[in-house]
């Protein structure tokens, strides 16, 4: 089992990243993420999105409809960290012990015994996480949070990295249970697969068999994942970047057709994102067109939109890429 870590287990290391260090990063994430191409086909953004993800210490929310590849991009990802993972089928019946784990009386020793959950893993995959009721779902609140877990009164720390990849449908309403507020918070981005192209999906056809999440091959294991994670907190973001991040959060708050706009922790999310993607692509510093990136993805799903709004049909992607057109860019800086 890895060994668990503390948030001060992973410090952000003082100074910039030096150029070799940036370089080395970039190609060990693109070997990472070509690894997870290899079996989720066309879909290099949702990919490099999910490698983001994983370099900001965020959780990824995917939803789409079924078959397009949401559980099969989860597990390619875990599969090509050597790390631990497991998977949790969300089901109406599932309890909150299922998801953290329970307290147990051992005879023997006459003392009690916590035996950890599926939680407790380097990558979390949470299938169908709206399949399970409102007091299951909160058992996740704690630990996307804080990475931990309390049970009895008792914190437990989970293996660092961790990562929760969820997976949803949007249109069967029978059985589910809409995610609350909070719980949309706490993931970093939400993302949809999407249809494939026609020649990807004949492409996916031809290696139905062949290409499989079990086929991978490891490319790193947690400890450069972590390494990775200290060098992303390194990236440098210039002053006039922090402020155009609240202006676009601003934004969606007093925008007409948002009845709740982003919160302080959808902006933290934007900039610690911003770093990881700013890493991937191989720079030291944060451009404005790394947050234009990310936005969305970032944003979309911190949004509760007007009443007036919804019977319009308007999507809070929409609000989004509306604020991006209207709050101007900062002039650039010096780095």
């Amino acid at each position: 089992m890895t060994t668990p870590a503390t948030p001060s287990d992973l410090p952000a290391d003082a100074g910039p990243p030096g150029i070799e260090e940036i370089a080395a990063a970039a190609d060990l994430v693109g070997r990472l993420a070509r690894n997870v191409e290899s079996v989720v086909l066309g879909k290099p953004l949702v990919v490099r999105l999910t490698m983001t993800a994983l370099l900001a210490e965020g959780h990824v929310l995917l939803e789409d409809v079924p078959g397009v590849g949401k559980t099969t991009l989860a597990r390619a990802t875990a599969a090509s960290v050597q790390g631990q993972w497991r998977r949790i089928q969300f089901t109406p019946d599932l309890l909150p012990s299922d998801v953290t784990g329970v307290t147990i009386f051992n005879q023997a020793t006459r003392g009690f015994e916590f035996h950890p959950g599926p939680v407790f893993a380097n990558i979390v995959i949470a299938d169908e996480i709206n399949r399970a009721s409102p007091k299951t779902q909160s058992a996740l609140l704690e630990v996307m949070e804080e990475r931990y877990v309390t049970v009895d009164g008792v914190r437990h720390a989970v293996p660092r990295p961790f990562l929760v990849v969820a997976t949803q449908n949007p249109i069967e309403m029978d059985g589910t249970y809409r995610l609350p507020e909070a719980q949309l918070d706490r993931f970093l981005m939400k993302l949809a697969v999407g249809y494939p192209s026609e020649a990807v999906e004949i492409e996916v056809l031809r290696g139905a068999v062949t290409r499989s999440p079990e086929a991978l091959d490891a490319v790193t294991d947690t400890q450069a994942v972590a390494h990775l994670v200290r060098l992303a907190r390194r990236i440098h973001i210039a002053d006039p970047l922090y402020g155009y991040a609240v202006r676009l959060a601003n934004a969606t708050r007093a925008h007409r057709q948002a009845r709740v706009g982003v919160s302080p922790r959808g902006v933290i999310a934007l900039t610690r994102a911003a770093c990881a993607y700013a890493l991937i692509d191989g720079r030291g510093y944060v451009v404005p067109e790394d947050l234009k990136a990310l936005a969305e993805p970032v944003f979309s799903h911190r949004l509760l939109l007007s009443p007036d709004a919804q019977v319009r049909g308007v999507a809070p992607g929409d609000v989004v890429r509306e604020v991006l057109d209207t709050v101007p860019v900062p002039a650039p800086v010096a780095v």
